[in-house]
């Protein structure tokens, strides 16, 4: 007797909330991305391109620019910070206490976070007071209101996001090879390099892609500790929807975001995937060896007397 396939019906609940909740308000996006603007707000069922001949503005390329110089430097902090963490933690007979304290911060409000470097960092806050009762300053420092407290910031916040996933690969790794690394003749950097990199790039792709997208679309960090100089794409978005109400405009943005990160996470990905499969194909070729030999090993052997 043929027995019944019921793993569509079990799927029916996960697709009907991926339709309900992502696919239609995407849908609707594009949809308005492509009307025009109505004369009191919000759009008129007449088809136009106007919203995407402004994103060729100087204005917003300006902002677009810095958009991505900072989400850019907050990445590369996120990660030079995050891999020795993550590594520290996978090394660590105390894992659990200090994935606990990796996880506290998400039992805060994101907005009490975000106002707790004001208080930190503000004219009346706890570095300056600290600055001035040391003698080190006469007056306040104006550390808020800056790309670079932006920065600061974001880094902060979404650190917990490159952190867990590159533990979780860097957990799964086999040391040993590092030791074996070390017996061929490599340096404690060469065998990190060369080594435990190209076995955790999986971490470090996803490590990228958690926090590149959401702080390329960050809103309320910018529009908190930023000033008018630190405007970002999401403050851009906000405004046209909320001040300007031109709703067309706002679409057409998201949409060019959330095509160019897209876009971005996928060549990434496949860029990274197929640098792993050559360096496993190099690696096997040196020895004559089969696929599941590990990535850089072969280096090392081909290198010792």
């Amino acid at each position: 007797m043929k027995q019944r396939n019921f793993g569509p019906w079990y799927a029916l609940p996960q697709g009907l909330w991926l339709s309900l909740f992502f696919a239609a308000p995407l849908g609707i996006i594009v949809v308005y991305s492509f009307l025009r603007k109505g004369l009191y707000g919000g759009v008129v069922p007449v088809f136009s391109l106007a919203a995407w001949h402004s994103l060729g503005s100087p204005i917003l390329l300006s902002v677009a620019f810095k958009t991505l110089l900072v989400s850019v430097a907050a990445t590369a902090i996120t990660i030079l910070i995050a891999l020795p963490a993550g590594y520290s933690i996978a090394r660590s007979k105390n894992q659990t206490l200090r994935l606990f304290l990796i996880i506290v911060p998400f039992w805060t409000n994101f907005l009490i976070r975000v106002y707790a470097w004001i208080s930190i960092l503000g004219t009346e806050g706890f570095l300056n007071d600290a600055l001035r009762f040391l003698g080190l300053v006469d007056s306040p420092l104006q550390f808020l209101y800056t790309q670079t407290t932006v920065t600061l910031v974001l880094v902060y916040m979404y650190l917990p996001y490159a952190i867990l996933p590159l533990f979780s690969t860097i957990d799964k790794f086999d040391f040993t090879l590092l030791e074996a690394a070390r017996d061929l003749g490599a340096s404690r950097l060469g065998a990190i390099v060369r080594i435990l990199l190209p076995n955790i790039r999986g971490g470090i792709v996803t490590a990228l892609l958690f926090t590149f997208i959401p702080i390329f679309g960050a809103y309320a960090v910018p529009l908190l500790v930023g000033g008018k100089d630190s405007y970002m794409l999401g403050n851009i978005i906000a405004d046209q929807v909320t001040k300007t109400r031109n709703w067309p405009l706002a679409s057409s943005i998201s949409m060019a975001v959330s095509l160019l990160a897209a876009m971005g996470s996928l060549a990434f990905a496949w860029t990274s995937g197929r640098t792993a499969s050559r360096s496993v194909a190099d690696g096997n070729e040196d020895q004559g060896l089969p696929a599941t030999q590990p990535v850089g090993i072969s280096a090392f052997e081909k290198a010792s007397p």
